[in-house]
């Protein structure tokens, strides 16, 4: 979702967190839209988002940051989460190779409902447990310049480049849309066309798809 406004904030981007459950996207999301960290967690149920307003480039950019369970049974939801999206956080565990090796399945989800421009940074949560890991680092490396994606590892029980990721997904989306305003700005003075301002809009109602929960979950 990003689309420009003119009171509160200037551009809202909605980011779809993804990967296996138990990978920590809900403390993720936590840490960077209330700071805080639950050590009892539980697995999501169903959808929820949580929003931050930060500056990006000088301007006010309010993220939309939507966390749904990572297990099969709700899949049901996939077309509504993934409408409208800008960007996306992949996250996988570092202690579990498996979370690592499903991250081609979520790519490949990922890039059937979502936009094709959408912003990708995968992320290898947890590395507070380093001694428990099971993905080196360069094995993630390696698949990220295959994929084209951006990569970070993080840990939000520590709060590591939690902050650094979404940062990094915001410019690069806010970039993105700069030079399409940009483009079209020029396209208009070249034929004489008074530019009409730029809008990104985005389809669907999605308030009927969203679960509600206490922080305490994963």
């Amino acid at each position: 979702m990003a689309y420009k406004v003119d009171h509160e904030y200037d551009y809202l981007f909605k980011i779809v967190l993804i990967g296996d459950s138990g990978v920590g996207k809900s403390n993720i999301l936590s840490r960077f839209t209330r700071n805080e960290f639950c050590l009892e967690s539980k697995s999501t149920i169903g959808v929820e988002f949580a929003t931050r307003t930060l500056q990006v480039e000088g301007k006010t950019v309010k993220a939309q940051i939507w966390d749904t369970a990572g297990q099969e049974r709700y899949r049901a939801i996939t077309s509504a989460y993934y409408r409208g999206a800008v960007g996306a956080l992949l996250v996988y565990d570092i202690t579990k190779r498996q979370t690592f090796e499903n991250v081609h399945r979520w790519l490949h989800e990922l890039r059937d409902h979502a936009d094709s421009n959408i912003v990708i940074m995968m992320a290898g949560n947890k590395t507070d447990l380093n001694h428990l890991r099971s993905v080196p680092e360069h094995d993630a490396q390696l698949l990220a310049e295959k994929e084209g994606l951006s990569f970070l590892e993080t840990s939000a029980l520590e709060a590591l480049n939690v902050e650094k990721a979404f940062q990094t997904i915001l410019l690069d989306i806010y970039q993105i849309i700069s030079r399409k305003a940009l483009a079209a700005q020029e396209a208009a003075s070249a034929t004489g066309i008074p530019g009409q301002g730029t809008t990104i809009n985005v389809d669907g109602d999605y308030s009927s798809n969203l679960s509600r929960r206490p922080c305490c979950s994963n």
